[in-house]
């Protein structure tokens, strides 16, 4: 059942966390889309936090590369 919450949490923060960035930077690029979709819930509440700093898309390249440094 705690399984379940935390999938729940992990998608409800995914789908907002794509709502902003798209708001913010326009359309992510399919091939950042499918970083994103691998992040947990801590780094997409992170990236969630990050991005309004974001003023282009190349922000967000930026923070999924340093993520994987």
């Amino acid at each position: 059942m705690e399984e379940g919450r935390e999938e729940g949490k992990r998608e409800e923060a995914l789908a907002y966390t794509m709502r902003l960035l798209t708001r913010r930077i326009g359309t992510v690029e399919p091939e950042l889309e499918a970083q994103i979709r691998e992040l947990a819930t801590q780094e997409l509440e992170d990236l969630g936090e990050a991005l309004l700093d974001f003023s282009e898309p190349d922000d967000l390249d930026a923070w999924l590369q340093a993520r994987q440094d």
